[in-house]
């Protein structure tokens, strides 16, 4: 069998390389040597790109949030949000955004790019949203009864109020899905399809650009410092967000819509936040 494998290999490259006007080994030997290299030499600047594609992405989102923090510290909250519940983090996530759109908006004009603001596919993008919310809300459902039992439900910086559960939830609903899946999933899945050329599928229908915007989104979810170099990270909070990428990128991509998985993001914190507050304020 092993010996078939490589008659019918000598075979292809033989006839490949007589079509080169290849008449002995050493000319097929430099003609495979020469189609290495460009294939190489090819490849190689497209490689490069890709990974200074991503280390821009990284230190973009890096910016847009550490920009966000800083603006959302200057403003006061005392009469609006006296306890911080969620007036600092929307005004954080308000600029976040509005730095993301600038940048797609000048690329959409420079490269010619769709980043999907529009409906796309509405019968596959409603599917996704429908069945997500569906399982979702089991999921929070269980998770929580799961904490009860062992008595590690959430704990909050702040009394659960109207004015602290309606600000923490229309946050939640409003501003951290549109935010953060313009940020770590139309952005960057975008850009890497563009500088691939293509949509690179790995499997079961997830594709490569979607792995790593998972991985950026997840990176994004660590706390770290490089001076001095600290990383602090829930494992379970990491692997949640890496998955929950997976989906939401996998969503964008299937519907040619962000507005999808904006949609899912934002009820899936809905969901889990409430959840909390309603198992917090059962007798």
């Amino acid at each position: 069998m092993v010996l078939e494998h490589i008659k019918t290999g000598y075979k292809i490259m033989r006839e490949f390389t007589l079509k080169r006007g290849c008449k002995n080994m050493n000319q097929m030997a430099r003609v495979w040597s020469k189609v290495k290299t460009e294939k190489f030499q090819s490849t190689t600047p497209k490689i490069l790109l890709f990974g200074a594609i991503i280390v821009a992405l990284f230190v973009f989102q890096v910016f847009a949030g550490r920009v966000g923090n800083i603006i959302a510290d200057l403003l006061p909250y005392g009469k609006l949000d006296p306890f911080e519940a969620f007036a600092r983090v929307s005004v954080h996530h308000i600029i976040e955004m509005l730095i993301v759109l600038a940048v797609i908006m000048i690329l959409g004009k420079l490269l010619k790019v769709d980043f999907g603001f529009g409906l796309g596919d509405r019968k596959t993008g409603t599917k996704y949203v429908v069945v997500y919310t569906a399982i979702f809300a089991g999921i929070a459902l269980v998770t929580h009864i799961l904490m009860l039992i062992n008595n590690r439900l959430p704990v909050y910086d702040f009394p659960l109020n109207k004015n602290n559960i309606l600000g923490t939830l229309g946050f939640q609903l409003l501003l951290s899905g549109p935010a953060e899946e313009i940020l770590y999933r139309a952005l960057p899945i975008t850009m890497f399809v563009y500088v691939l050329g293509k949509s690179v599928k790995v499997k079961w229908g997830i594709t490569l650009e979607t792995l790593i915007a998972s991985f950026l989104f997840t990176i994004a979810h660590m706390k770290w410092s490089l001076f001095p170099l600290t990383i602090e990270a829930n494992y379970f909070q990491l692997f949640y967000a890496f998955v929950q990428g997976i989906i939401l990128g996998k969503a964008y991509q299937d519907s040619h819509s962000i507005v999808y998985p904006m949609f899912m993001h934002s009820i899936s914190n809905v969901l889990m936040v409430g959840t909390g507050y309603l198992f917090l304020d059962t007798p």
